[in-house]
């Protein structure tokens, strides 16, 4: 391979890590999305999606499938894009996410999952 080609090879090589470098959430949003959904999972409330109710468990590994497929595309930054972008409604229907626990009453997912990160902040 000559000098060029070396070099160009070299390139796309070094924006392909970067892109990938670029992709990953900085790692406070990492620990405050961890912590969210260890919240979750600990909780033991019923999550609804798409027509029907899930438990915790079930809705972690949902939540965790839509953080990993939109950080791999440089779409979270913030522990709030979090939220708004994987956790507030279907990718597919639109409909938005409601949180059940024991007695309480629904609430949306949005609204849940900002009030205990709020919680998590908290001096």
């Amino acid at each position: 391979m000559n000098r060029r080609g070396l070099l160009g090879t070299t390139l796309i090589l070094a924006l392909l890590w970067w892109k990938r470098v670029l992709a990953v959430p900085p790692p406070s949003v990492q620990a405050e999305v961890d912590s969210l959904l260890a919240g979750v999972e600990a909780s033991g409330c019923l999550f609804y999606r798409n027509g029907s109710w899930h438990d915790s468990k079930a809705a972690v590994a949902h939540l965790r499938g839509k953080y990993d497929y939109l950080s791999a595309r440089n779409l979270i930054i913030t522990t709030e894009d979090f939220i708004e972008r994987a956790a507030t409604q279907s990718s597919l229907s639109g409909q938005s996410y409601e949180v059940k626990c024991g007695d309480s009453v629904v609430v949306t997912s949005n609204r849940w999952l900002r009030a205990r990160l709020a919680r998590l902040r908290a001096p």
